[in-house]
């Protein structure tokens, strides 16, 4: 596919043509929006010493979406022309019947980028990227004789959007992605672990394969899985729980930022529906979602909606102040749109997604939180989890944890799962760290089907009374 910029006004559509065809799929809906995208992205893997993987994929197409009230016609074409804008605007006006709805205002502008432009597949040629993955691999294996399998990947994306707005504005945004990734297998007396490591985000490929960034990843796979290696079976029961900053917010991702995305509220299917102003956290607490850290995976100039990003505060000192909202279901629920309408792709429908959401600092020191705990977990790595976004119920499995008793960190635990709900874990938080971290850039989430890049972060956190899953103790 061409390195040219996406120009599909100028290539494939009049825009006056285009214009008149949303206006005509709008006509009296409350809201609508032709998205059109185009995306290149490449995944290299490079597995038990050979290439696994090189794929590249490269598509463009467009999004037609006529809303009114709680319906919403979507219609979407990998072919950018006329006839097939026709035929488009046809099926959205399905949602809009009789019409009789009163076109909402369309979004604010913005001048701030988030990130630049560049493409980061553009940055190394493809021997060049096959002789770095070689290289990761040859490091990782020569850390430790105990290596015996490797797996080191990196992988970039380019996507270019337009949205055109009913009232003729245009809204763009061209948004880089790369991420790299290695995976250490280890075995000692015919046991074997794995550890892995890896980032990324909104940046060029240059920064992310340099040598001084992918050398730490590396140790960093192979010290978690040398530290599982000496793992002993993990215990069962009801004990407290100190969580490490970071990528363990990935549990607050799943287990309250679903609960406080807009659609599941306005629906009352989350078990944080008719809660706002109520206080559903310990004091102390405060959780944002923030689309405007720059260069960050979950960041977004602007939504796909055209909405620009934005910093919300979704729990304040405890209290329920806001949910996340797209336009459909701000409108609905008489509250603003938020800038988290995202849409995986020009074929998806957008819906109120998160981007980067994290818990504010406190002012605990995260080695006294440890040193409080009488018999419990220091849990500093997750892996998979499930949530049931009714209720709040979540397993999370431990990728690296540590049984700690009467203040000390012990051995290194495996097969520890954390189970609870959400809404009674905030509050039993007991103690807030006052060392924030955001993960390193490999968060993706999943909802209806769609897939969209995002961050999560936290303070370390001390959680009375959480179910560990694991071994009889």
């Amino acid at each position: 596919m061409s390195n040219d910029p996406f120009l599909p006004f100028d290539t494939h559509l009049d825009r006056d043509t285009a214009q008149a065809l949303l206006n005509e799929a709008v006509s009296g809906a409350d809201d609508g929006e032709l998205f059109l995208e185009r995306r290149k992205s490449e995944v290299l893997s490079f597995d038990d010493g050979r290439i696994k993987t090189a794929s590249f994929d490269a598509s463009e197409g467009f999004g037609l979406r006529a809303v009114r009230g709680e319906t919403a016609g979507y219609a979407h074409s990998t072919t950018i022309d006329e006839q097939a804008l026709k035929r488009a605007v046809a099926t959205a006006r399905l949602a809009v019947g009789d019409g009789g709805g009163t076109l909402a205002e369309g979004p604010q502008g913005t001048n701030t980028r988030l990130y630049s432009d560049i493409d980061p597949m553009s940055q190394a040629t493809f021997p060049a990227k096959i002789d770095l993955l070689r290289e990761m691999d040859a490091f990782a294996r020569a850390l430790d004789p105990r290596v015996v399998q490797v797996s080191a990947s990196l992988a970039a994306s380019h996507q270019e959007v337009l949205i055109l707005r009913p009232d003729g504005n245009l809204v763009t945004d061209t948004r880089p992605m790369s991420r790299i990734n290695v995976s250490i297998i280890v075995e000692d007396q015919g046991r074997r672990e794995s550890g892995m490591a890896g980032g990324g985000g909104r940046a060029g490929l240059s920064g992310l394969v340099a040598r001084e960034n992918w050398e730490p990843m590396a140790r960093e796979a192979l010290r978690i899985a040398l530290v599982n290696l000496d793992a002993e079976p993990a215990p069962a029961g009801v004990m407290d729980v100190v969580l490490g900053p970071g990528w363990p917010g990935i549990l607050l991702h799943e287990a309250i930022g679903h609960g406080l995305e807009g659609d599941f509220n306005r629906k009352g299917s989350s078990a944080f529906a008719g809660l706002m102003g109520q206080q559903i956290a310990a004091k102390g607490v405060t959780v944002l979602d923030d689309g405007t850290i720059p260069d960050r995976r979950g960041s977004i100039t602007v939504d796909d909606e055209g909405t620009p990003g934005a910093k919300n505060t979704l729990i304040e000192d405890g209290v329920l102040v806001g949910y996340m909202q797209d336009r459909q279901n701000a409108r609905l629920m008489g509250v603003a749109p938020t800038g988290n309408g995202r849409r995986e792709s020009y074929a998806h429908a957008p819906m109120p997604r998160m981007t980067n959401t994290y818990m504010l600092s406190g002012q605990d020191d995260p080695a006294n939180m440890v040193a409080e705990l009488r018999d419990g977990i220091y849990a500093v790595g997750f892996g998979g989890g499930q949530v049931d976004i009714t209720n709040g119920k979540f397993v999370f499995s431990c990728t690296e944890a540590y049984r700690v008793r009467n203040g000390r960190i012990g051995a290194p635990v495996k097969g520890a799962t954390l189970i609870g709900d959400g809404a009674t874990a905030l509050q039993k938080i007991r103690a807030i760290g006052n060392d924030l971290a955001l993960d390193p850039g490999i968060g993706n989430c999943g909802k209806q089907g769609q897939w969209v890049p995002v961050g999560v972060g936290q303070p370390s956190l001390l959680i009375g009374g959480l179910t560990v899953g694991g071994a009889a103790a």
